[in-house]
């Protein structure tokens, strides 16, 4: 399925008053997942109140310990600080790197911002190597636009 197939998808969901905010965010991993094959781990962090921390708010995929992740550590601990993407082609490449499962060879992470404010991400790990081009880049942050309106 191609990935702008999915943004009314991604729309319809977030607009739908019926489920908290977190169940919305969590239908929008399920729906990343089960579309794009090379999808294999789809969460959203958020910074965690006035902490210099991310914290997992919802997600789809192998069971993480990594439900807390201080800024600046790991990949999404450096979009935290950074404000930008950030697409890892090869997780063996990075020194910074997070280990979550044996099984991923690479990781998309995109700010999501609020009123100009990095207040959190998506993340995507994927078990294929150097899945990611310009249009996931493209695509999430059109995600993460739609979700800061919910917030």
């Amino acid at each position: 399925m191609l990935l702008e197939d999915l943004k009314p998808q991604v729309i319809n969901i977030l607009e739908s008053k019926e489920q908290s905010v977190t169940d919305r965010l969590y239908e929008v991993c399920k729906l990343l997942k089960e579309n794009v094959t090379y999808y294999d781990w789809v969460g959203f962090y958020f910074k965690n109140e006035d902490k210099e921390e991310l914290k997992l708010r919802t997600y789809v995929g192998e069971k993480t310990d990594h439900e807390i992740i201080p800024f600046g550590k790991g990949i999404c601990g450096q979009v935290a600080i950074s404000n930008e993407n950030f697409v890892v082609p090869d997780v063996q490449a990075q020194d910074n790197y997070i280990a979550c499962s044996i099984n991923v060879k690479s990781e998309i992470v995109i700010p999501l911002f609020k009123n100009g404010e990095n207040i959190g991400q998506i993340d995507i790990d994927s078990d294929t190597a150097d899945p990611f081009t310009e249009k996931d880049e493209r695509f999430l942050e059109f995600v993460n636009q739609e979700v800061a309106k919910i917030l």
